[in-house]
């Protein structure tokens, strides 16, 4: 074919290219709209943008539906507490301040998880040998202090040597005295304990110091050196600023976030802290919006847990010897209603108990209360069986073949609001049996030194705070009853010797809940206290605080545990995204 033809080829092709585009649905839509009248045009306009956008509002529906919310970083806390913080110091931290913000500047080898268990924080792994004395642990290898130092074996054996030292007093003193560490290098540490100690792990949680900073300041310059309130720590927060007052008391705290923390930049950006001189000040500064979050006061938003304290009456047979009936002991307890104390004197903030362990804390299952519709007849009874008579006119109990008698009962007891309340509910049932209560109040310092320690009580109205670990063998062991040992109750049973001991030194976590089982048990039998309650924390936050998880609560600042995970803000984001 000649040039001339395919010139006349191409030129057909572009005519008929031409023809086909004139004919294109879009032209032929514009020739159907412009033979339409202009009424009908509008109707078609507006049509078509209803259809536009009622499409672009389902896209947008079914963007939503499949987004999921995720937090994010930003916001900030106001919480506030009671008392003024002195040691933010986890070898010195005496009051609820200081452990407060010691949890959130300090970081142990082991945390708290959101339901209580221990997970690993600055260490990546921990190594138990089989006989259950000795414990290794891998540190993490990117730790890092707030001021960028690395965190190594040497600052965990120089925390734990200082938490020894006689000289210092640390409150930790009597947690770490009979355990051995050692560095093996940089990131590994050894645990050497002269027995078996199932709770041991426990003891890790412990902040841990940086020796670099404080390791040329002698123990009495320990509790006044600068680094107490400008502590550097590896935590998840940092403080920024501290605000006093004229007196010197620290009035409030700031602190920001650890970019460094070693689990991860936490979510929050700050959290400010405002320390109150009483309850009625932190509840006023919470009504008002000084502050969004506090413990131990009512609110709209409260979120509560259980805790590790059981109250009770107990009864000391050693300074008055009618306890040592057993049935005496029995029908006091079996007076007492609970429920309605819990309901009438604590606002339904505690759960009534029968026994020794505190409830929500282990797979233990608790003696039940009496559900006698009438108390007072179940507690005569059980003293008319063991052959007490009731003198109605001189109301008192006589027990002829043993030649005793029941007529007044003292209770030592806090002079602390809810403690007075308690005793005065306790006074009105044991009163209705037919015995006359006397009432004495001691302030908390002076019940503890002139009162539990010397044991000059016959009835003590008292809480024990049971840790984490379940090792009830200061409370209830015989070689515990003489100061300092805690065993309020002078109670002495060898089975019950014999099953604290085990439970302390066995390793195997099932073996353990079978002892702490039978401990329950046996205890809650021999009525050796009227075991009263175990309270509930209570921590009112703001409702748009998100991520929080209380584990049973043994101290305050365990709220704190899952503080990393706390959020205010969130983002919208594909599920592909969240993996």
């Amino acid at each position: 074919m000649n040039n001339l033809d395919w010139s006349s080829v191409r030129t057909r092709s572009q005519e008929t290219l031409t023809r086909l585009r004139t004919v294109s649905l879009l032209n032929r839509l514009s020739a159907h709209m412009q033979s339409l009248s202009q009424g009908d045009r509008f109707i078609v306009y507006v049509l078509s943008g209803l259809v536009g956008i009622a499409s672009l509002l389902s896209l947008l529906a079914l963007e939503q539906s499949i987004l999921v919310q995720v937090p994010a970083y930003g916001g900030s806390l106001a919480e506030g507490t009671v008392g003024s913080p002195q040691f933010i110091n986890p070898l010195l931290a005496i009051s609820d301040a200081d452990r407060d913000l010691s949890v959130l500047t300090y970081a142990g080898l082991m945390g708290l998880s959101k339901d209580g268990a221990l997970v690993p924080i600055l260490a990546e792994k921990y190594v138990m040998s089989g006989d259950g004395k000795t414990y290794t642990f891998t540190l993490r290898d990117d730790t890092t202090f707030t001021d960028g130092t690395p965190l190594t074996a040497d600052d965990v054996v120089f925390t734990i040597g200082k938490a020894k030292d006689v000289a210092l007093k640390s409150p930790e003193y009597a947690n770490w005295s009979g355990v051995t560490v050692v560095a093996l290098d940089a990131r590994t540490v050894r645990f050497t304990l002269a027995k078996p100690y199932a709770p041991f792990l426990e003891l890790t949680t412990l902040g841990i110091l940086p020796a670099h900073l404080w390791r040329n300041i002698s123990d009495t310059e320990f509790p006044f050196s600068t680094l107490e309130t400008n502590p550097v720590g590896s935590g998840p927060f940092k403080i920024k600023s501290i605000s006093r007052d004229a007196s010197g008391l620290i009035e409030s705290v700031s602190l920001v976030v650890n970019q460094r923390y070693v689990l991860g930049r936490p979510y929050l950006d700050s959290i400010h802290f405002n320390f109150y001189a009483n309850t009625d000040l932190l509840t006023t500064a919470l009504k008002n919006g000084s502050v969004e979050s506090a413990y131990g006061v009512a609110a709209a938003n409260t979120l509560t847990a259980p805790y590790a304290r059981v109250f009770g009456v107990f009864f000391n047979p050693g300074d008055t010897h009618i306890y040592a009936r057993p049935e005496v002991r029995k029908a006091l307890s079996l007076a007492l209603d609970r429920p309605a104390i819990v309901e009438t004197v604590l606002g339904g903030s505690a759960i009534p108990i029968m026994g020794p362990v505190p409830p929500g804390s282990s797979s233990i299952k608790q003696t039940p209360v009496p559900a006698s519709s009438d108390p007072i007849a179940t507690a005569a009874h059980v003293l008319e069986a063991a052959g007490w008579t009731y003198d109605g006119d001189a109301r008192v109990w006589k027990n002829a073949a043993a030649k005793q008698s029941l007529d007044t009962i003292t209770i030592r007891t806090s002079n602390v609001a809810e403690m007075k309340d308690v005793a005065l509910a306790v006074k009105t049932d044991w009163e209705k049996l037919g015995i006359g209560v006397d009432i004495e109040l001691y302030e908390p310092g002076d019940l503890s030194q002139n009162v539990i320690r010397p044991r000059k009580y016959g009835a003590l109205l008292y809480g024990m705070v049971i840790g984490r670990d379940q090792d009830l063998y200061a409370f209830w062991d015989s070689q515990e009853l003489k100061d300092p040992g805690l065993n309020i109750a002078l109670y002495a049973n060898k089975t019950i010797d014999a099953l604290l001991e085990d439970a302390r030194g066995n390793p195997g976590k099932e073996a353990r809940m079978g002892d702490l089982q039978k401990i329950e048990d046996i205890i809650a039998a021999d009525y050796p206290a009227a075991f009263l309650y175990a309270p509930k924390f209570s921590y009112a936050v703001p409702t748009d605080l998100s991520g929080i998880d209380l584990p049973q609560i043994i101290v305050p600042a365990d709220r704190f545990a899952t503080v990393a995970s706390w959020y205010r803000s969130t983002d919208a984001v594909w599920p592909i995204f969240t993996r």
